[in-house]
């Protein structure tokens, strides 16, 4: 058995769980192609091997482009549940037993998909994976920070009468989307209503955004977590607020390397900041996109960073740590895990 095989098996079998992840960016082309011949809808690339051929991206708004387009299939609540049951049974064989999901209602609304269809579709794989597979997920509502504070509230109010009947799965609010021009303080009173309401809270910062995001997400925006994160490093007085607080940062160490955030996936600073004591965690953002779900990513970041197993199942501890898991789930899936680092 070679080094990398026995390696990326050591990586399935740590349990773990995938913090940063947009449901839309899961599809597939061949996903993406079956649900437009079903839905009629005609798409501007010729074969799967044209549109694959199209993720090639200079930075983050050339992926967005495609990304919305590519979400345009998306139009019955059996959509939403193909393209949720695909991703779970993904995330399941890379070792996932608790998968936090992004989705961006706007996206859909927008084009005239009622906010029950996309909630309806994706409930229904996500508690047919948690009964059948043991797989727990939640669902994260993340609003389009390149639209209005005004089109965000809409969207939450547009949101709330199906609380009650999504309670076991919808818990958190999230910002995405494009960063440059769009910093956190312009959703401020949004944010204040989804915490009053009793939300988890969470925000991409520092991704293609200066380090000032991820502090003004903190101190603005009341976040528990940062999306990506990985500018913090610009200002090392928020590097060690960060530490000290142990805030998670859901780095995507493949998108990053896809988005021309890095130039190459050696110089990431995922490696510097985990072992300054950050609660560094790894995730695949949108893996349709960007090559590679969540063991792809360890298994990338272990090669090119020189990650020892420790350092591995410690990314996996915080996983575990910094999700929105119940205090009784963390306890029973930490245990497991820190037997598993025992014989290490």
């Amino acid at each position: 058995m070679s080094n990398d095989t026995s390696l990326a098996g050591f990586i399935r079998g740590l349990p773990k769980a995938e913090l940063h992840l947009h449901i839309e960016g899961t599809l597939e082309p061949e996903l993406i192609f079956a649900l437009a011949r079903r839905n009629g809808i005609a798409l501007p690339y010729a074969s799967v091997d044209t549109l694959r051929a199209a993720y090639r991206f200079k930075d983050l708004q050339s992926f967005l482009d495609l990304y919305y387009a590519g979400a345009s299939v998306l139009v019955t609540e059996d959509d939403f549940e193909a393209m949720t049951q695909a991703y779970l049974e993904r995330a399941q064989a890379d070792g996932v037993m608790h998968a936090e999901i992004m989705f961006d209602p706007q996206t859909h609304t927008a084009r005239g998909v009622a906010m029950e269809t996309i909630f309806a579709g994706m409930a229904r794989a996500m508690r047919r994976m948690r009964e059948s597979a043991g797989l727990s997920s939640r669902l994260l509502l993340s609003f389009l920070r390149h639209l209005t504070e005004q089109e965000a509230m809409q969207t939450l109010e547009q949101a709330l009468p199906l609380r009650e009947r999504y309670d076991d799965l919808w818990v958190g609010i999230g910002l995405d989307s494009s960063e440059r021009g769009n910093p956190p303080e312009k959703f401020v009173r949004v944010f204040e209503r989804a915490r009053g309401l009793g939300f988890r809270l969470v925000a991409h910062a520092g991704e293609e955004g200066p380090a000032s995001y991820v502090r003004n997400a903190l101190d603005m925006l009341h976040v528990e977590r940062i999306d990506h994160g990985v500018a913090s490093e610009q200002d090392p007085a928020l590097m060690q607020r960060l530490v000290r607080a142990q805030i998670p940062l859901t780095v995507c160490p493949l998108s990053n390397l896809k988005l021309c955030v890095f130039p190459d996936l050696a110089q990431h600073n995922l490696a510097r900041m985990l072992r300054l004591g950050a609660m560094v965690t790894v995730n695949s953002d949108d893996p349709a996109y960007f090559g590679g779900y969540v063991g792809d990513n360890y298994l990338a970041c272990a090669h090119a960073l020189g990650l020892t197993r420790a350092e591995l199942a410690g990314l996996a501890r915080n996983s575990i740590a910094a999700s929105f898991l119940d205090d009784k789930d963390k306890q029973r899936w930490l245990h497991q895990l820190d037997a598993l680092i025992k014989e290490i």
